[in-house]
Formats: C-alpha cells, structure tokens, sequence
C-alpha cells in the first residue's frame, strides 16, 4: 500500500506522537491547544481519519484508545521533500539547498554537519 502524504493538520499531529510516543486524544489535544485553539473533537475526529488512512495505529484494549505513529518521521521528511523537490524546485535538490541556507541562519553545528555531509557524498561519487 502507498504511504498516504499527511495533510498540515495531520503532520501537527504525527510530530506529537514522534516526540510523545503513544499517547491517548486528551494528550495530543492538550499539546496542540498550546499553539493553536483546535477543538477535542476536531483533535479526536482526525486521528480517527488518520486510523483509517493508516497514518496512526490504535490500541483499543483499554477504555481509552491509545494512538501512535504508524509511518516513520525518516520516510515521511524523504516522502515530503521528494515532492517538494520535484513540484517547487524543479527537481533540484541544489536550488532547495541554496534556498533553504540563504533564508536561515545556520549555527556553526549545523554548517559543520552540512560540510561533513558534502564531504561524504564527494568521497562515495569518488
């Protein structure tokens, strides 16, 4: 089966339980209340969607359902910037790059990572 792509909504949600682990509606309500005035049933009504897209997994053997993560946050970053690449920059994972360094202020950790990165890469093309 195609991974199905989450919607912002739904990604909100995924990176809670990424972070979180499994947790019950009440919990990942109570984190996305923090940044955004979102409804319990609004919260309890997509994550039954994203049980059915197979986006979430449910462990229904208590009285409180408990959801978790059913894609990887790995596949679905690559899945999401794939098509970013293709749709917005045209295929060019260099233009994204470029763009993505000349708008953020990247700490020296950071840059130090991109250049051993960029180094790995020369040393595999070799």
């Amino acid at each position: 089966m195609k991974q199905q792509k989450p919607t912002e909504s739904e990604l909100e949600i995924l990176g809670i339980l990424w972070e979180k682990g499994a947790s019950t509606v009440r919990e990942v309500h109570e984190k996305l209340a923090e940044t955004k005035d979102a409804g319990y049933t609004t919260t309890l009504k997509l994550m039954q969607i994203m049980y059915e897209k197979g986006l979430l997994t449910r462990d229904a053997s208590s009285k409180t359902h408990i959801y978790a993560a059913a894609v990887s946050q790995q596949e679905t970053q690559q899945q999401l910037l794939s098509k970013m690449i293709d749709t917005v920059f045209g295929g060019s994972a260099s233009q994204l790059v470029l763009q993505a360094l000349g708008h953020h202020k990247s700490s020296d950790k950071e840059l130090d990572q991109i250049r051993q990165y960029l180094n790995d890469i020369e040393k595999q093309q070799r």
